[in-house]
Formats: structure tokens, sequence, C-alpha cells
């Protein structure tokens, strides 16, 4: 079963998703969107994550995006804690779930990884990270300045709006301007990673425009135990670029926590 539906957090109405059981009868994988996404762009891999494990799916778009209600700009430079700690939480509890994978990509993964290193509010099995950043890099100021330039003289406008819709500014400027912010480069989310106490799953392109592999390196030395999957001939978005490896990656993953 698939179920559109909204609800507000923090005084704003998220647009979501709800795919597979209800929370009372199986875990629930939360998908948490790439700095440019939102519940659509997952296309239908978080349908068939949720038919392939049993578990029942949540995805939903943070406000500034897709059909949510925009945000203020601009962001704050730790606009990603507030996701990790105030709405992730708030966003659980409204949804009934008891228990919970956590699936992000890029800026999601980071906002994942905030919400898995503190105390939760309710029982965490496991995490998912998808070319997530824990530290600033010049690699992605540098492809982040290059996208400004795609969104302001070529065709990566026409392509999100379709997306995002009136949240078109909102999504790009509010993401965009916040990376570039000098004060950005100081941001670092190293300390939340030891706090991570659930298995872990990291994923990352070899030829990620927007992060090096010292990402993944730092993740698994203060995480410890997590499992890293490198993927050749991967950029940025794994689940749609190496789509059959990352699917079977992540089924074996989630179906080997949550029967533990």
């Amino acid at each position: 079963m698939s179920k559109n539906e909204s609800l507000i957090v923090d005084g704003k109405r998220h647009e979501f998703v709800w795919h597979g059981p209800s929370p009372e009868e199986a875990p629930t994988l939360v998908f948490l969107h790439e700095g440019l996404g939102c519940v659509t762009m997952w296309r239908d891999f978080p349908a068939r994550l949720s038919a392939a494990t049993g578990c029942s799916a949540l995805v939903y778009s943070r406000s500034g995006y897709g059909r949510s209600d925009p945000c203020a700009l601009p962001r704050p430079i730790h606009f990603m804690h507030h996701e990790g700690q105030k709405i992730l939480p708030e966003l659980i509890k409204l949804t009934g779930i008891r228990q919970c994978i956590l699936v992000g990509h890029s800026d999601g993964g980071s906002i994942a990884i905030i919400y898995a290193g503190n105390k939760t509010a309710i029982p965490l099995l496991g995490l998912i990270t998808e070319s997530a950043h824990v530290f600033c890099e010049e690699k992605t100021v540098q492809s982040i300045r290059r996208t400004r330039e795609m969104f302001k003289n070529g065709n990566l406008r026409s392509k999100l709006q379709k997306y995002h819709g009136d949240n078109i500014d909102c999504a790009f400027w509010g993401w965009n301007d916040v990376w570039l912010d000098p004060d950005f480069k100081h941001w670092n989310l190293e300390e939340y990673v030891p706090g991570i106490k659930v298995p872990m799953l990291v994923i990352q392109g070899e030829d990620d425009e927007y992060g090096s592999p010292a990402q993944v390196e730092s993740i698994s030395r203060f995480a410890g135990a997590a499992e890293v999957l490198m993927l050749s001939n991967c950029r940025h978005n794994p689940h749609q670029e190496q789509e059959v490896a990352v699917f079977e990656a992540m089924k074996n993953f989630i179906c080997r926590i949550k029967d533990h």
C-alpha cells in the first residue's frame, strides 16, 4: 500500500508518502533525501525496497522542497542539526513509528548521522548512508559552485522545477548558499559518529563529484564496525547510477538487521 499524506512539523507542512505495512506491523525505513531532492525524486526505489524487505517505508520532503511548505532563507549553518535533532524525531513520533532504519542520501545522510549519534526517542535498528558528508571539503565547494552556474545559465532550473514547483528557488538557493557560505568550511559532524551504536552501511561512488573517499574513511574510523560499499563507475547518486548493486546491498543489510 502506498499513501500520500502531509503533516505539520515545527509549524511547517511536510509532504510524505507511506509504503507497505503499518508501523505497528514492521520496522520502518525512513528515507532522507539529498540537498536538491524530495519525495518524487526517489522514484520507485523506496516502494521496491519496502516490498523486498517486508518493512514499511516513510519518504518525506523537508521544508523548502517538493510539495512541503517553503522555509525561510538563508538557511543557518547548522540547519542539518535542526533537521536531525528536532524535525526528524518529531516526524517519527507523529507517524507512530516504533522501530526504524534510516536511509539517507547526501545531506539526508548527514542528517541521519546527527540523529543516530544522539539518544533517539525510539529504537533505531540501523543506518544506511549514500554519499554523506561529515565535513566540508574544497572538492564539494567547487562542485557546488559549478552547480550554481548550471542553475543560473543552464537547464538545471527547468529540470528541478518539475519536482519542486513553486519551491524551486527555496530548494536550490537554500542548499547552494549555505554550502558556499565561508563559515560553512568549519561545519563538521565527526563528533556524532562515535555515538552511533547500531549497524551502519556506508555507500559512496568512487567518482563522487561532491565528496572524496575521505568522507567514508572518517565515518569508518569513528564508527568502528561500519560496512563500506565503494562503487566504481558511480558518482553522487548510487541508488540511480548503480541501482542493482545498491538495491541488493541495502536489501541484504536491512533483512539481516531486522531479523537479528
